[in-house]
């Protein structure tokens, strides 16, 4: 099953700040949907898989898919 966070309405960096606390209860493999009209997001996602190691596809205009390809640090938050 994957999970939605929803962000529709809400202006960067909240999406971010939000799919990132999101992806951090998910074990890595795990996908999250994200849905947000912040026209910010789309490039502010690709920036932050690049500084995170995950993986993030445009499925629509609002709609984000996020993967997580990295586990936890054992005594990191």
């Amino acid at each position: 099953m994957i999970h939605e966070v929803n962000c529709l309405g809400l202006r960067c960096p909240q999406p971010i700040i939000d799919i990132s606390k999101a992806l951090a209860t998910v074990p890595a493999g795990d996908s999250l949907i994200l849905l947000s009209d912040d026209p910010a997001t789309w490039p502010d996602l690709r920036a932050w898989s690049r500084m995170t190691g995950n993986e993030v596809h445009q499925e629509s205009q609002t709609k984000f898919r996020v993967t997580r390809r990295i586990q936890n640090v054992q005594g990191a938050d």
